[in-house]
This record gives C-alpha cells, structure tokens and sequence, in this order.
C-alpha cells in the first residue's frame, strides 16, 4: 500500500542537461520510469528529480527512495525521483543532502537541450526557491505537460 499525500516545504532548484554530470547529457543514476533524465510532468511520465544522498559504505544511499514521487504545484509537474544531487566523495556534506535552511532540498531537471544553455539558466534561477510540495501524491492533478524550459518555465 503506497503512503499517504504529505505536504511539506522544499528548497527547489533545477538542473539541466547542460549543468548535469556529466555535462552535456541527460544521464541519471537510478532509473526507474526513464533511461535519461526527462519527463512531460503528468503522473505517468513524471520529470527527473534528483535528492541528496550519502555514501556508506562504497554505495549511495538516496535521501528519498528512487521511485518516489511529488507533485509540485508551483510547476504544475509530477516529479519522480530518479538521479543524485551533489558530486563528489562526500556529498553528505554538500548542500543537496544537508538542505536549505532547514529545509529539504529538491533538484528537477528542466531539460534545456534544444532551448539551448541561457534559456536553461533563466529557468532555473526563476524556479529556485522555497515552495510547497506533495510527496506520494494522488494522480489527477492540473499538469501543464512538456519538458520544463522547452514548455517555457511557467510557473503558476
């Protein structure tokens, strides 16, 4: 049985294809309902999230399962996680698992490919920021479907 809807605040930044690791790709670490990072925002084809994580023991240990998912209203997007925030030898240290603030911190993937890099950027500064999220949300939500900075960044 899934778990219930739960709201809570976030930190919410974004990545894209030209900022990702490695650069210039859509590659993910743990895929669940795409092989690259992507996603239109419905609840059947979910946009890339990536969470913190910590490395025990040579492996990765996700913040949040791979799998889960959230809605972000803001975006009107269902997200799914699927990739790791932060790089390095101890990412426990960087901010995508310590948090904002108090905060968890998210990371979406707002594509950008064929926008091209500065568009991608825009987007990603104007999304960054606190905001209300649903983790293990219902389907039948408002979707405005595309890939993010291709669908123009709307935010509601």
């Amino acid at each position: 049985m899934a778990s219930a809807e739960q709201q809570f605040n976030a930190f919410l930044t974004g990545y894209s294809y030209w900022d990702n690791t490695p650069r210039g790709s859509s590659q993910i670490a743990r895929p669940v309902v795409h092989r690259q990072a992507g996603g239109s925002g419905t609840y059947r084809d979910p946009v890339t999230l990536a969470v913190g994580h910590v490395k025990h023991g040579g492996r990765s240990v996700m913040d949040f399962p791979a799998g889960t998912r959230f809605y972000i209203p803001r975006l009107q997007k269902y997200a799914i996680v699927e990739d790791l925030c932060g790089d390095g030898n101890t990412p426990q240290y960087g901010p995508c698992h310590s948090g904002y603030n108090g905060h968890v911190w998210l990371d979406i993937y707002v594509d950008g490919k064929n926008a091209g890099g500065q568009a991608a950027n825009r987007c990603m500064r104007s999304l960054t920021g606190i905001q209300r999220v649903i983790i293990n949300p219902a389907p039948g939500r408002p979707v405005y479907r595309g890939p993010i900075t291709e669908s123009g960044c709307r935010l509601f």
